[in-house]
């Protein structure tokens, strides 16, 4: 795959990294074909400045203008797009067998100390550690009896990882192996305990509101799309059409829907909560049983919660959009 092409289809963005002319007006097409100009000038010069100035210059444009159309038409800013494709063509290097140095250079990177401060929060481990496959990562699991099943809890020191429901054990450590092919992984049988708590305690509706580090993995479009389910009120449900807008990003219901199904943090950040269009419960990875046992818990008790989200939740939202985020790969 094109790795320009691979890492704007990862973000949700169509490969030409620009919606769909059809339905727009001759106003809509002149500023989508502007946009496309810009991505080719960013796909093209990764290894230089790409400050909005910069931009707005090669559009003809002024930096305000620039980055509200860029921001409207693809949800995500000039910035941002940049930083995906530099990460998607290092990810794409390091993958290949390239050494660090020679793949930061070659991906538009002018230092290696920048990328170093920014991996965790891009490439979710270091740029020699992402080389090998994960190798080195140390991540622990136990599994429990929780209300919905088995609940496989993993994490590594700075946060949860995974968290899986389902009836068997084997499965679900294969699920967890899968996820993390080259990392490290043991069973804690009797770890985690002020995770465990915390979840079981939500799972029975004692405790709406969850304050739990994250340690995850996502794309600019994931990241986006699991925000928005963060602020999805205890109680309510939202359709994927209505999260694709709520974004800004109207048309790009199915990549939400993928975003969803990607969530490898259940309940935490409750894509149990987004539904069909119509009101019908759709797929949902833990099984469709599940996610109709959530939402019923999750109304029942909303009512006893009123007025106790409290500054708790709120802090539990920041520090979730901090959670370590991957560019795309390519």
């Amino acid at each position: 795959m094109n790795v320009q092409a691979g890492a704007v289809q990862d973000m949700g963005i169509p490969s030409n990294g620009v919606p769909s002319r059809i339905g727009a007006s001759p106003g809509q097409l002149d500023q989508l074909e502007m946009i496309r100009r810009i991505c080719r000038h960013i796909d093209g010069n990764l290894e230089g400045p790409l400050t909005l100035d910069v931009l707005a210059r090669a559009a003809g444009i002024d930096p305000y203008r620039l980055h509200r159309s860029f921001k409207r038409a693809l949800g995500i800013t000039p910035r941002q797009y940049a930083d995906a494709r530099r990460l998607g063509q290092l990810k794409h290097r390091l993958q290949g067998g390239e050494d660090v140095t020679t793949a930061l250079y070659a991906a538009g990177y002018g230092s290696s100390s920048r990328v170093y401060e920014r991996a965790p929060a891009h490439l979710g481990m270091t740029p020699a550690t992402y080389r090998q496959g994960g190798r080195g990562m140390s991540i622990s699991y136990t599994i429990v009896d929780s209300p919905l099943g088995r609940l496989l809890v993993a994490a590594t020191t700075r946060g949860l990882s995974a968290l899986m429901l389902g009836e068997n054990d084997s499965r679900l450590e294969s699920e967890l192996k899968r996820d993390y092919p080259n990392a490290e992984i043991n069973r804690n049988r009797n770890g985690f305990s002020g995770y465990v708590r915390a979840l079981l305690r939500h799972l029975r509706g004692q405790q709406p509101h969850l304050d739990l580090p994250l340690d995850v993995r996502a794309t600019a479009f994931q990241r986006r799309v699991w925000e928005e389910l963060l602020r999805i009120p205890y109680g309510e449900a939202r359709s994927y059409a209505q999260v694709a807008r709520a974004i800004g990003r109207p048309s790009a219901v199915r990549a939400v829907a993928r975003a969803c199904a990607s969530n490898h943090i259940s309940v935490v950040i409750p894509c149990h909560r987004v539904v069909g269009s119509d009101g019908k419960l759709t797929g949902y990875r833990w099984g469709i049983e599940r996610k109709q046992a959530l939402l019923k818990l999750e109304k029942a008790n909303a009512g006893k919660h009123v007025g106790k989200k409290s500054s708790r939740g709120r802090t539990a939202v920041r520090r979730k959009q901090n959670s370590r985020q991957a560019s795309p790969a390519a």
